[in-house]
């Protein structure tokens, strides 16, 4: 997702805390150095999201009072962006809706949002809890978050432990084997090409991340690895991947990347470590169940839900 502030034909970025060895210079309010792709909305925004202009967004109460004001940045398939009330913020807004990877199916889930929205700030915050860097500031309620406006980097990462999905048919691997180590894929962030495979000497040489980048891109997913497999395996769940987004953020004259978009079982291939059981995005994808059902379990194990809460659903009125 991209997470840049760009009014007519400017773009420019702002500066957020952590500095990274790759130093970038911002003049007139528009990001250069090293890897920085903010000079053209059509380079960076067209790629796989529907962008528009910023609206602003009325809300009112039955006397036609308006009660709050929003400027909407876009609206994606599972969330919606909106600008934050202070300098260098956006807040995301975790809708009740499942996509699938390929956009053949789209249907509204209830309660999905709230799950997605507290799984990946408990999942966010326990990557910066180890020093790894991410865009969250905090959870602002049940469906939304506050977190560092970055330019994203248009690649998706994953992050394979096992075989499955189109990595085991493309490499004729039978699914749910393990790897004999971790492997990083990086694929383009373009919905209309189906976000191919691509290597690292072409997101350095079309300009889509620098040498540095890339160099920064692949330990930081490793360690987000490390820790989220950990997690997993103690709570009885197999990660097979995840896929990432990172994005760059500033401090002063330098920039670093950080863990952006979200971390939840919409990204990860989950299995129970027992059973075999498909608990993630997979549960959607192949049609095997209720999605909600199986992210109420994973946040339950988690500890995100206590075991005997609710599963979240829409607000109901009391009498």
């Amino acid at each position: 997702m991209i997470f840049v502030d760009r009014r007519a034909s400017n773009a420019r970025t702002f500066p957020a805390s952590g500095a990274s060895r790759n130093p970038g210079r911002r003049s007139g309010g528009t990001a250069t150095g090293t890897g920085a792709q903010t000079g053209n909305i059509a380079g960076i925004c067209s790629i796989g999201y529907r962008v528009g202009q910023e609206q602003s967004n009325h809300r009112q109460n039955a006397n036609g009072i308006e009660m709050t004001r929003r400027r909407l940045v876009y609206r994606g398939k599972t969330k919606t962006v909106y600008r934050g009330n202070t300098a260098g913020t956006l807040v995301l807004h975790f809708r009740d809706d499942a996509a699938a990877v390929n956009e053949s199916r789209h249907e509204p889930l209830e309660g999905k949002g709230v799950l997605n929205n507290r799984m990946s700030e408990h999942l966010m915050q326990g990557l910066g809890n180890i020093g790894v860097p991410t865009h969250l500031v905090r959870r602002v309620n049940m469906r939304e978050q506050l977190v560092r406006s970055a330019d994203i980097v248009p690649l998706k990462i994953t992050v394979r432990n096992y075989a499955a999905g189109g990595f085991a048919r493309r490499l004729g691997i039978k699914e749910g084997e393990a790897l004999p180590r971790p492997i990083i894929e990086f694929h383009l962030k373009d919905a209309q090409l189906g976000y191919p495979l691509i290597t690292e000497d072409h997101a350095v040489t079309f300009g889509w991340a620098s040498h540095h980048e890339v160099e920064d891109i692949i330990p930081l997913a490793f360690r987000a690895n490390d820790f989220l497999t950990g997690l997993m395996l103690g709570v009885g769940i197999r990660l097979l991947d995840f896929t990432i987004e990172v994005g760059r953020v500033w401090e002063d004259e330098y920039q670093r990347l950080v863990i952006a978009d979200e971390l939840s079982p919409d990204v990860c291939r989950l299995w129970d470590l027992e059973s075999g059981r498909k608990l993630g995005e997979e549960v959607f994808e192949d049609d095997l169940g209720h999605l909600v059902d199986s992210y109420t379990e994973v946040a339950r194990r988690l500890g995100v839900l206590p075991k005997t809460e609710v599963r979240p659903g829409r607000p109901k009125l009391v009498s």
